[in-house]
């Protein structure tokens, strides 16, 4: 059962001394939290550590993750700035953290350059070279599939990057510049979009889209083709990837092919090679609203008037998403919305090769593909938070 507790016997103890400690950087956003919940649950960690800027009492955590993020475990603190990295990293016995996982940095899309530099590449960095100073065992750096250049055919961890958000260009540099640390034992991984109970982004936003026009009676209107690719993996997935990443490179990375660098780089993604054609199906079919596809041709135009067009589509759907609200009386609307970036509507492909990651470290996805039964127990979720409408 989820956050239930467990009876403590003498072996455990000697057990608890033989797990890693872990240190989780960014460990009350959206994955960070998630894998605390899989170390609490699966019990692997001797000591866990969660830093993040935000308060717990304001990360809107489900009442499943209260033991998992409990306050003995967290730290407030700004891991971009120097003066807080020490804090983060000293322990009470003086040992250096086995295991970090960064999970920090900017999530916001359309930022400025100067914030992503600031709250993404600085942190990494920060955080970097203090896990080298204190010899960490591995440091698991987290960063985004969008850093390859785009293309329908999947992209493998040797293909060429050309990032297409400016979130993925400062990722790309911190995973160049954190490859420089001398004495950093670095891992990165590179993510598909990634979904699951109580996310908020992307998928999560294309749901409340489609909620809306449920309310409006109207149809929903991809643009593109449903062939463009928009690789997915279950935050579920995410947090096991994440500590098996870390155990392999803690074993001494075996079955790692020095010709492929000295950094171990991996894509983590379903099997399912989610497209926009899985997503319109699955919402089709959860939501009961008509569906359909821009095309080529059509998108092509509205590209040229992407601003235009991405404003009239959030004027359509704000208000009414906010009359849904207040009529479902929600009155401490969550982080769900309707609203759509520029950044995600370029018709950029997301299509990731990820059999590097199962085959190296004998990983096997227990959330292989997206579909209904997964979208329908994301809704499920935020009804139970009370974010729904």
């Amino acid at each position: 059962m989820v956050g239930q507790t467990h009876p403590t016997t003498p072996s455990d103890n000697i057990d608890a001394q033989r797990k890693p400690s872990v240190l989780i950087i960014g460990g009350l956003g959206y994955i960070g939290r998630f894998l605390a919940l899989h170390l609490h649950k699966s019990r692997l960690a001797s000591e866990v550590r969660l830093v993040d800027k935000v308060l717990p009492q304001l990360a809107w955590l489900a009442p499943e993750f209260d033991e998992a993020c409990s306050q003995d475990k967290f730290m407030q603190a700004d891991a971009s700035r120097e003066q807080s990295i020490a804090r983060i990293f000293d322990r009470a016995d003086d040992k250096p953290w086995d295991y970090v996982f960064n999970c920090g940095g900017e999530t916001r899309y359309s930022q400025d350059d100067e914030v992503y530099r600031l709250r993404s590449l600085q942190l990494s960095l920060i955080a970097g070279k203090e896990a080298a100073k204190r010899r960490v065992k591995a440091f698991v750096e987290l960063s985004m599939g969008m850093v390859y250049k785009p293309d329908s055919v999947p992209r493998k961890e040797t293909d060429k990057t050309k990032p297409w958000m400016k979130m993925a260009e400062y990722k790309l540099m911190a995973e160049e510049e954190l490859a420089k640390i001398e004495g950093l034992n670095l891992a990165v991984v590179r993510l598909a979009h990634v979904y699951g109970e109580y996310s908020s982004k992307y998928i999560a936003t294309a749901m409340a889209m489609a909620r809306t026009y449920q309310h409006l009676e109207k149809e929903m209107k991809f643009m593109y083709t449903k062939d463009l690719k928009i690789n997915t993996v279950h935050i579920h997935d995410v947090a096991r990837a994440l500590w098996r990443t870390a155990e392999w490179f803690d074993q001494g990375k075996p079955g790692w092919d020095s010709s492929w660098g000295s950094v171990p780089l991996f894509n983590i993604v379903d099997r399912g090679n989610t497209s926009q054609g899985t997503v319109e199906k699955i919402i089709n079919e959860v939501f009961y609203i008509p569906t359909s596809f821009l095309g080529q041709f059509l998108s092509t135009l509205a590209k040229v008037n992407l601003d235009h067009v991405v404003d009239d589509v959030n004027d359509e759907l704000l208000g009414p998403w906010a009359d849904l609200l207040v009529s479902a009386n929600i009155q401490r609307p969550g982080p769900l919305s309707p609203f759509m970036e520029k950044e995600l509507l370029k018709g950029m492909e997301l299509s990731l090769d990820g059999s590097r990651f199962e085959k190296v470290t004998g990983f096997q996805y227990e959330i292989p593909e997206m579909t209904r039964a997964e979208m329908e127990k994301m809704v499920e979720s935020y009804r139970r938070m009370n974010w729904w409408p």
